[in-house]
């Protein structure tokens, strides 16, 4: 390139930088618009007031809200409506077709400085490895029974469940992997707390705290009614108790747990117990 053509050249990708520029922004604008007109349909603190004192109520019964101003309002537009209104806590989804008004509080498990050590240390190790920590006891807040043992679960990629095991081995903490039933009745430790390195299942719904990944309360939820094992001390009617009380104090995403237990392959079960719970 010459010298007489170069100030040329930056000067067009000057123009072109800029144009690109004011093209964000003035999408970015629009989305904010667009966002904000939508919120101010949503008529939240009249939607509070015309369902407060109901335990539940259905989708049909927000269509006839939003009837009220708008008598051309499509389905489709009304579900939206739902859709944002649980994921700001507005609603809460309590069963199929059914619906609750919610605190829009989000459930945040303790994170103990055992778990912030180890959470460290597997870090250092293995800097790149996708894994979920967390500790059974966060089940005690939702809990009548509390029961005198704890596992903190290690949930890795399953190829590095071995690799973690034998780390968490050498660092000599009382660790198990992917244990069985007869695993569990001869060689679990008197330890209050033991290890569990068990597989992370894809699409996961976790959450990052203090920047450790951990469970959101939807995989807690489906966890619990997965899996017997581990859970134990949360089966029966204690599960039942949790599953009430979780949905009655934070904001739960029921599309989210349906999702999740499909991805472990139980969101039929999973569906038809939610409806037990709901009734």
């Amino acid at each position: 390139m010459t010298a007489s053509l170069a100030p040329k050249v930056l000067i067009k990708i000057s123009a072109a930088f800029v144009f690109c520029c004011q093209f964000i922004e003035i999408n970015y604008l629009c989305i904010q618009v667009h966002f904000m007109i939508a919120t101010d349909k949503l008529h939240i603190d009249r939607l509070k007031e015309n369902f407060r004192g109901k335990e539940t109520f259905e989708s049909n019964d927000i269509v006839r809200f939003y009837e009220m101003d708008e008598p051309q309002i499509k389905i489709a537009t009304v579900n939206w409506r739902i859709y944002h209104l649980v994921q700001k806590g507005v609603l809460n989804r309590v069963g199929r077709g059914k619906l609750a008004l919610g605190e829009g509080k989000i459930y945040l498990p303790e994170i103990s400085s055992k778990i912030k050590s180890i959470h460290s240390k597997l870090k250092r190790e293995f800097p790149y490895l996708e894994f979920c920590i967390w500790n059974t006891s966060s089940f005690n807040e939702f809990m009548i029974h509390q029961p005198g043992r704890f596992y903190i679960l290690i949930e890795v990629e399953k190829e590095a469940t071995q690799s973690v095991f034998f780390f968490l081995k050498e660092e000599k903490y009382p660790v198990f992997v992917d244990p069985t039933e007869d695993i569990f009745a001869k060689y679990l430790s008197e330890e209050k707390e033991n290890l569990i390195v068990k597989s992370l299942v894809t699409e996961a719904p976790l959450q990052k705290i203090a920047g450790l990944n951990t469970v959101t309360i939807e995989k807690m939820l489906v966890d619990i009614f997965s899996d017997e094992l581990i859970f134990s001390a949360q089966q029966g009617s204690e599960m039942r108790i949790i599953f009430q009380e979780a949905m009655s104090k934070y904001s739960v995403n029921e599309n989210r747990m349906l999702r999740y237990a499909d991805r472990k392959r139980k969101k039929e079960s999973f569906r038809n117990y939610l409806d037990s719970i709901s009734n």
